[in-house]
């Protein structure tokens, strides 16, 4: 299954050229120094081009699940709080007629308790999810590359 930046971008291998596997010019059994550092140059801009458009969509993908993670947390701070408010108007209800009335703000205030623990737990799970804030694809490519171009040149 495509990622996302594969979705964007297509395949890696089709943005740096590999399928250009002529490396001469027409009529000539050697390319040129010239031509080969050329070559080099533009598939060097296309691959560091490709990387940080990698980069890129890793730190969005990253900052979306944590901008939910984060508003799951808000919610969840909001219900905490209106159980709080619940949780005292219980005892000043039970302290003050000891009635039934204090059972029914009990249950309000459980049912409020469970809505903040699913919340949190939401919001946990998304945080985690978009952390750490790296783009991890991207920096194994890069040490990828780097290894690539080591062993090219050492023959």
């Amino acid at each position: 299954m495509p990622t996302d930046w594969e979705r964007q971008f297509g395949d890696s291998r089709d943005v740096i050229g590999v399928e250009d596997t002529q490396w001469t010019t027409p009529g000539t059994a050697k390319p040129s120094v010239g031509e080969l550092f050329s070559r080099l140059s533009e598939q060097t801009s296309r691959l560091i081009r490709a990387e940080i458009a990698l980069a890129k969509a890793e730190l969005a993908e990253k900052a979306k699940a944590s901008a939910i993670g984060v508003g799951l947390f808000v919610g969840a701070g909001l219900f905490g709080f209106f159980a709080f408010a619940v949780i005292l108007t219980t005892v000043i209800l039970a302290l003050a007629l000891v009635v039934p009335a204090w059972l029914a703000a009990l249950i309000v205030a459980v049912v409020l308790l469970v809505i903040t623990g699913v919340l949190a737990l939401l919001g946990k799970r998304s945080l985690d999810r978009g952390m750490p804030p790296t783009p991890e694809r991207a920096t194994e490519n890069v040490k990828q590359d780097v290894n690539a171009i080591k062993e090219g040149l050492h023959p």
